[in-house]
């Protein structure tokens, strides 16, 4: 008697929101231990992601079998990550999970990593969803928040330049192995092509763009990949080097004034831009919700931005 067949662990891929949403395709063999995949626009063929953002909604909800299914939201620059963690999910991750909640409810801003199997739902309308079942996640500081944006930034510019490559090959595997596309590009990128066509580009190059924006206090430090994926624990934003944290925040409360003048610019359309949007825009770039708001307070007591009507803001000219 043979032994069953394991599935082999897949590698996981380093993607912001945007293109794992916009994936309307998946695959899976007939095999009992075949894995579920989402290709993307782009042509990456998914199995299992690491993502990242501010954690923005985790509730709880009871399934029919009585058991507790939790569902949340992971806001990234290009988009949000639904995911959800019930009983089948490892004992570390549902506990992460109930102390992340209580976190939330005291009104922590939270940025969160997490290493999740790539899920795909079609109702009977048609209609699809690509949603993460988490494996393992933590909370992670600014900088490696950061560090992660250019990760993906990175990979989703490979895969664009991938992708461009691949228009001008014949349609075969044969003909991009040739056209130097690499092996696990290549059956992604058919299937993409065949479902998806000719797809716009410049939208994820405005994601790229943004993310890396972003990170730009960081980018030129990066010699290569982070390792965050490894981290289970609450304690990766401690440090222990106190007197240098509290040198350092003149410096990022200037930082970050000059964030929330750099986001008012740019997302203001004529009548300001609102407390809320202004506020989850500076979250999704790793800054505290609270100290946000205190910036904001101080940039406008000193004139640099004024409120037009109540809770919008412009730039004093």
């Amino acid at each position: 008697m043979q032994p069953a067949r394991r599935a082999r662990r897949q590698p996981a891929w380093h993607m912001l929101a945007s293109e794992f949403s916009d994936s309307t395709l998946s695959q899976q063999g007939s095999g009992e231990f075949d894995p579920l995949f989402v290709i993307t626009k782009l042509g990456a063929k998914v199995n299992r992601v690491v993502v990242a953002g501010m954690l923005e909604r985790l509730d709880p909800r009871e399934t029919s079998n009585g058991s507790t299914l939790w569902q949340g939201q992971l806001r990234d620059p290009s988009g949000l990550h639904f995911f959800s963690v019930g009983d089948y999910a490892p004992e570390s991750m549902r506990e992460l999970t109930i102390q992340l909640s209580a976190r939330i409810e005291d009104g922590e801003t939270i940025m969160l990593l997490m290493v999740a199997k790539a899920r795909y739902f079609q109702n009977d309308e048609g209609a699809v969803y690509t949603s993460l079942r988490p494996e393992e996640a933590a909370v992670i500081s600014r900088e490696s928040y950061r560090n992660w944006l250019v990760e993906a930034s990175n990979g989703m510019l490979e895969r664009i330049d991938m992708h461009e490559k691949a228009t001008s090959l014949e349609k075969s595997g044969e003909a991009l192995a040739a056209g130097g596309i690499p092996e696990n590009m290549r059956e992604g990128l058919l299937l993409a092509n065949e479902h998806y066509g000719e797809i716009d580009l410049e939208t994820y190059r405005l994601n790229i763009m943004n993310s890396l924006d972003i990170a730009e206090d960081k980018v030129q430090n990066l010699s290569g990949p982070t390792k965050p994926a490894s981290q289970t624990s609450l304690d990766t934003d401690t440090n222990s080097d106190e007197p240098e944290e509290k040198e350092n925040d003149s410096g990022e409360e200037a930082d970050l004034k000059k964030v929330l003048l750099d986001l008012i610019s740019r997302l203001d359309q004529g009548e300001g831009v609102d407390f809320d949007t202004l506020l989850s825009n500076a979250a999704a770039r790793g800054h505290d919700r609270d100290a946000s708001e205190s910036s904001l307070d101080e940039l406008t007591e000193e004139g640099s931005v004024h409120e037009p009507r109540f809770g919008w803001f412009k730039i004093t000219n």
